[in-house]
């Protein structure tokens, strides 16, 4: 059972990111807040839940939350702050949008920096644990998908439409065949060997 509140009575944002551990596109967070007693029993961890049940709850979290904003951080900017900041950055961006104020603000994972004078908690593996947290992930992962669907149109080469831009080896032998796009992350590991790579636009 998902918790809806860390702190009951008070207005709280949950935040999460998807694609962090990607070698191509953006990081993707999402800040949301839910009502202070919703539930559905589809909501979970978005990892662990299918691509359908995912596209269900994106509409019925834009539909129920009270409010919620998505942020993209791409592969420039990760490249030049590093992935943690990147998706650090993603998240408060996303707060940034929100039209409610939060008065406290869950996060998933162990790491963050503090958001103007909002008091935060980091809860390891969150999305599993707490409603907003969950929906934010949800909101995260679908955003992303999507864009990496789109992406896949243009440089299909690497099947980002089933592995969205994560280290596949139909992803990392596309990369030695091909070389890589503007969209690959080349502070990471990409190949055995990236020095030969070239870049396909």
């Amino acid at each position: 059972m998902l918790k809806n509140n860390l702190h009951q009575g008070i207005i709280e944002a949950g935040c999460d990111e998807a694609g962090r551990g990607c070698l191509a596109g953006p990081v993707v967070a999402a800040a949301v807040i839910m009502p202070p007693e919703y539930s559905h029993p589809l909501l979970n961890d978005s990892k662990k839940m299918t691509s359908k049940a995912r596209a269900i709850m994106r509409v019925e979290i834009e539909k129920n939350a009270l409010s919620y904003a998505v942020a993209f951080v791409d592969n420039i900017k990760i490249d030049e702050i590093n992935i943690l900041k990147a998706s650090i950055l993603a998240m408060h961006l996303a707060l940034d949008k929100l039209k409610i104020n939060p008065e406290h603000i869950l996060v998933d994972g162990n790491r963050f920096f503090k958001y103007q004078k909002i008091l935060h908690t980091c809860v390891v593996k969150g999305d599993g644990k707490y409603v907003s947290i969950a929906a934010a992930s949800v909101l995260a992962k679908t955003y992303r998908d999507e864009y990496m669907m789109d992406l896949h149109e243009k440089y299909d080469y690497y099947g980002w439409d089933k592995n969205k831009g994560y280290p596949t080896k139909i992803h990392r032998s596309a990369i030695n065949q091909w070389g890589i796009t503007k969209y690959h992350r080349r502070s990471f590991q990409l190949t055995d060997n990236q020095l030969k790579l070239e870049i396909f636009d």
